[in-house]
């Protein structure tokens, strides 16, 4: 068939499709007891960019469309493979209505994305960074450790001075702190002496032009005695000098006169630095990578409680995210150790909860991974068991859950991914590539639950006042049995 002859037909097609748009029953066509419906231009017109679309009027037609439009992200969040396994049917509302108003409010919500080898280098957790503060404002490459430990792409660091490094993981030699290791599960202890850390934005396309520019410091620590800090604002060379800060957990924040790439952070005193923060001033969102090479996510409960529940309360933090369970992948060998490592998991979810209850926690579960079976390269056999029982974990304690197996398409893709550049030789790993992938596939699965959000705060706004607080008995209503159930099962809050 000739090109022009494709190209009629397909205009025939698309032209048929739209005036059924306009000439198909509003109310659909009822054959026995089915009603069978074609979505309105509207609806179609709305699920292409909810965000910027403006509240429909209150008629039968507005609401059909509302009522499409909700039922697609619905489904989408429910059953797609970017899908959400939810505590509750509104789990992430609050998250929302912060993130929605943390540009007017000058707020800096924080998402902290703690990993294991997978987000190291700033993988996944940078894209999701830049999605994130496109829509909803922000900027700076967030919380990094006073001393760099692990690369990272978005910033370059060097360090000098004497620091002890405390770690719950990594190196067995590394000197153990009886759970004084802060928010970054690790922390470095000045003793009376002195040190300076310095960061500056990568120069490099691979970073989001809003990650590169920030005018705001801040230092956790835990103030053992006469911290003294001093920042230089690396453009005008002007120092902000403050002493004396209280002792105890606490945090310092400077702010510079102009948006600057760079920083310098003298320390002096005795102090365990728990972190830094370098954010935009302006309000939004901040997404914080934190890698823990090798660990499985049971390194929380290492963490001394009360300090690490002051550490976060140093900053607005509105989502956790926990991404693990990959490195326990090769030795699980049946259900029984599936198991065991899930009650650890549960036992984590819950001691986060507990030092950080109003944090939104999402477990993200591992990979598709392969090896050599009889000759085959293929999913390791206990994965799709874990999968299930990693979400059933998650929600039981609280927790939503999403899975980066089902997102990269399930059994055996790994092998797949690797072919495409996607994936390393160890079939395990993703290549930067990947990263960016998984990264961009987490962020629309956030913009489908922000869209059902707008979505139906929409069509509460059309409901007269009587049924508005009906709406709201009843979301709460369902979370409650929710929660009750969670706690029948044995499950956390």
């Amino acid at each position: 068939m000739k090109a022009r002859k494709i190209l009629l037909l397909f205009a025939i097609v698309i032209a048929t499709l739209l005036a059924l748009t306009y000439l198909f029953p509003r109310n659909g066509i009822t054959v026995g007891s089915l009603t069978l419906r074609f979505p309105t231009l509207h609806s179609l017109v709305e699920r292409t960019d909810v965000a910027n679309t403006e509240i429909v009027n209150d008629t039968a037609t507005g609401q059909m469309a509302l009522e499409d439009s909700i039922a697609f992200y619905r489904k989408l969040i429910d059953s797609s493979a970017l899908r959400f396994w939810l505590p509750e049917p509104h789990y992430f509302d609050d998250f929302w209505q912060s993130a929605t108003k943390a540009r007017k409010q000058k707020r800096t919500v924080r998402i902290l994305h703690y990993g294991d080898s997978q987000i190291e280098l700033d993988h996944i957790s940078s894209r999701l960074r830049a999605n994130m503060q496109r829509k909803y404002g922000g900027g700076g490459p967030g919380m990094l450790p006073f001393h760099t430990t692990t690369p990272t792409m978005t910033v370059r660091q060097s360090n000098s001075g004497d620091l002890i490094h405390l770690a719950s993981f990594g190196d067995s030699l590394a000197v153990r702190s009886r759970g004084n290791y802060g928010l970054m599960m690790q922390c470095f202890r000045l003793e009376g002496g002195s040190a300076t850390v310095t960061v500056k934005s990568a120069n490099s396309n691979r970073v989001d032009d809003a990650a590169k520019n920030f005018e705001r410091v801040q230092l956790v620590a835990n103030n053992r005695g006469g911290l003294v800090a001093a920042f230089t604002n690396l453009k005008n060379k002007k120092e902000s000098q403050q002493k004396n800060a209280p002792q105890g957990v606490g945090s310092l924040m400077w702010r510079t006169d102009t948006v600057t790439n760079g920083i310098r952070l003298h320390v002096s005193g005795n102090a365990d630095l728990y972190a830094i923060t370098i954010d935009a001033d302006s309000g939004g969102i901040a997404v914080d990578n934190i890698p823990m090479r090798g660990c499985s996510g049971q390194q929380f409960t290492l963490v001394n409680e009360q300090l690490l529940t002051a550490a976060y309360a140093t900053l607005d933090i509105g989502m956790i995210i926990l991404q693990f369970g990959g490195n326990t992948v090769p030795y699980l060998k049946d259900s029984k150790d599936i198991s065991t490592y899930c009650r650890s998991i549960a036992k984590q979810i819950a001691y986060v909860h507990r030092c950080c209850p109003k944090a939104k926690l999402l477990f993200v579960g591992p990979s598709d991974m392969s090896k050599r079976i009889r000759g085959e390269v293929q999913t390791y056999p206990i994965i799709p068991e874990l999968i299930d029982s990693l979400a059933t974990t998650a929600t039981a304690n609280g927790a939503a859950y999403w899975s980066i197996y089902h997102a990269m398409g399930g059994l055996n893709t790994m092998p797949q991914w690797t072919r495409q550049g996607l994936a390393g030789n160890d079939y395990i790993h993703f290549s930067q590539k990947g990263a960016d992938k998984m990264g961009d596939l987490l962020a629309e699965a956030f913009d489908n639950s922000h869209s059902l959000y707008i979505l139906e705060q929409r069509w509460a706004q059309l409901q007269p006042k009587a049924e508005k607080k009906a709406i709201q008995k009843s979301k709460a209503k369902t979370n409650r049995k929710a929660r009750n159930s969670r706690r029948k099962r044995g499950g956390g809050r």
